[in-house]
């Protein structure tokens, strides 16, 4: 079902969506119409265009990944659905991203972090995270359980809610939530840490 090609990024093509009870993780990140959202490593695009469904054209989802074919196969998708309001981008989720600063009121990085942990890439996408997102925003984590699969990747990469916590509270968030949204998933929240000034 996957290809295994070498150009093709770390855990490319494989998508946790039919796993989770959508409609659970969506009422939980109380998506509005109007918000602007990014999908930070989109995969083959199903979360993308689940949300854009739900924000209408007067938001926006920008779908980021570095698989070239899987953001072609979403704009193909986006024209056969007519959605005016999502961007697919090919781009490193690890590196600064086309996207103005403080200008995101969520950021989904679904079943990602495992691999851009087992990458050593996570920091990059973790700081540009925190970049993205707006003072009351709120980023969300999907990962799975950690317990053995199938499905989903090997026991030895899965990362559990502290993991998870660890790894992203160092770069300006605080965990606001933790959800089960499937029998093999759950989801993190969290906003930007408020800074108080002297």
């Amino acid at each position: 079902m996957y290809d295994e090609r070498s150009d093709k990024p770390h855990g490319a093509g494989k998508s946790s969506f039919e796993l989770i009870e959508a409609g659970k993780l969506f009422q939980i990140l109380a998506l509005k119409p109007r918000f602007t959202v990014l999908d930070m490593g989109c995969g083959p695009g199903a979360y993308s265009i689940a949300m854009a469904k739900i924000i209408g054209d007067g938001g926006r989802v920008h779908a980021a990944d570095l698989w070239a074919e899987g953001i072609e196969r979403i704009k193909e998708r986006v024209e056969c659905l007519g959605l005016k309001n999502l961007w697919p981008i090919i781009a490193d989720v690890s590196r600064t991203l086309p996207l103005s600063g403080d200008s995101m009121d969520l950021i989904l990085m679904a079943t990602v972090l495992h691999d851009l942990e087992e990458a050593a890439s996570r920091d990059g996408a973790l700081a540009e995270a925190r970049r993205l997102l707006k003072r009351h925003g709120t980023f969300a984590v999907v990962e799975f359980k950690k317990v053995p699969g199938p499905p989903g990747p090997p026991i030895s990469i899965r990362l559990s809610p502290d993991d998870v916590t660890a790894l992203v509270e160092p770069f300006g968030f605080a965990r606001t939530g933790l959800h089960e949204v499937g029998p093999y998933n759950y989801l993190m929240t969290f906003t930007p840490k408020v800074v108080c000034n002297a």
